[in-house]
């Protein structure tokens, strides 16, 4: 088969939008609070922002639709191999990442930071065990319904052991869940997140488990695209699996509550519905219609052929911005106070910064795709 004709675009332009939204959200102007859509919920709730990570996730699974194909003819040793060394360095680029730039300027002049105080999990570290578990159940489990079935006992597992082994009093809590009392038991408050200025990291080792099921989801969906085509009844079919996990989620809702920061079940069923709904619209925009005229599409591929590189260098490049001192405050703040707070002040320019800087982050993709380099794990 042609390989350029089992290509689908709407996939590509998927992963692309998520990683411009993923780098929009995370670097936000200084100088002013930026628009709620645009922040995580504080605990329980939902926002646009909170699907951006999941879909990341999901668009992985879409990737493993594709590139398990290569894994025919391998041996399960050979195949066990390469997933581990793929999954080892996605994780060990996080880690690196977290621990970027290694020195830090004190009163005695220059020294190293201490691996003690590093983070260890992460956003790359959960991308990393979640495609590795992720992958092992899709390679050696062949049943469909058994994949299913570990799914389902991973969302309700989770929830369970939530339950049973955290606060009683209160199991969903930030200091008093489960997640984290496993955390600080195996890692230490040192390498744990401290963003909530408490250690709570919302990538912890726990709640890895029901955010598998995000990736095993995008597998499916990116297996069932390519088996059915893009067609109607692909629209349709992925359009009513999506909203029937909504439809579930809310329903769970009222019970175990939709919270990104503890991953919980419904919010994986949220996510995963919304993502079904989101790349159903793609197909018929892209795929269907072909409305592409304007070749709008290629802003997105050109995110979407290098998703890692990108995502890596709009990380690092924000930390060598916030290094950078001018009149006594950095550089990442000084461009916001001199330029974009004065042009549009409060949330407006804060947007007009993180557009600014997904612009940037674009354009060393550009250069990357222009030299034909696509640097993958």
């Amino acid at each position: 088969m042609d390989k350029a004709a089992n290509r689908f675009l709407s996939l590509d332009v998927f992963r692309g939008m998520t990683i411009c939204f993923m780098i929009i959200v995370n670097t936000p102007g200084s100088g002013a609070t930026a628009f709620s859509p645009l922040e995580h919920a504080a605990w329980f709730g939902f926002t646009p922002t909170d699907l951006v990570f999941p879909s990341f996730l999901f668009a992985v699974g879409n990737a493993m639709s594709f590139s398990m194909k290569k894994f025919d003819g391998m041996s399960p040793g050979a195949v066990f191999s390469r997933i581990l060394k793929r999954a080892g360095l996605i994780f060990l680029l996080g880690y690196l990442m977290y621990w970027f730039p290694f020195v830090r300027h004190g009163a005695n002049g220059w020294f190293i930071l201490p691996i003690s105080q590093t983070r260890i999990m992460g956003v790359l570290q959960r991308i990393a065990l979640c495609y590795l578990f992720a992958s092992l159940i899709v390679y050696f489990i062949s049943s469909k319904r058994a994949i299913i079935v570990i799914s389902v006992l991973l969302l309700v597992g989770y929830w369970i052991i939530l339950l049973t082994c955290g606060d009683h009093a209160d199991p969903y809590g930030m200091l008093t869940n489960a997640g984290t009392y496993l955390d600080k038991w195996v890692l230490g408050d040192a390498h744990m997140y401290h963003g909530e200025k408490v250690a709570f990291d919302p990538e912890g080792i726990l709640s890895t488990l029901p955010a598998i099921v995000n990736i095993i989801c995008g597998y499916f969906a990116g297996k069932f695209i390519q088996e059915k085509g893009k067609g109607y009844e692909t629209i349709s079919r992925l359009m009513l699996w999506g909203s029937l996990f909504v439809f579930l989620a809310l329903c769970w809702n009222m019970a175990f509550p939709i919270s990104k920061k503890l991953w919980t079940s419904p919010f994986v069923l949220l996510t995963v519905g919304i993502d079904l709904v989101i790349i159903s619209g793609l197909i018929y925009v892209v795929e269907i219609q072909k409305w592409n005229k304007a070749n709008w599409t290629a802003f997105f591929t050109t995110v979407g052929k290098n998703p890692l590189p990108i995502y890596l260098f709009s990380e690092l490049f924000v930390v060598v911005l916030f290094m950078i001192k001018v009149q006594g405050t950095s550089l990442y703040g000084w461009v916001n106070q001199v330029a974009f707070q004065v042009i549009a002040p409060g949330a407006i320019g804060s947007l007009l910064f993180a557009v600014c800087y997904m612009l940037v982050c674009w354009l060393f993709g550009k250069v990357l795709d222009r030299n034909k380099i696509y640097l993958r794990v």
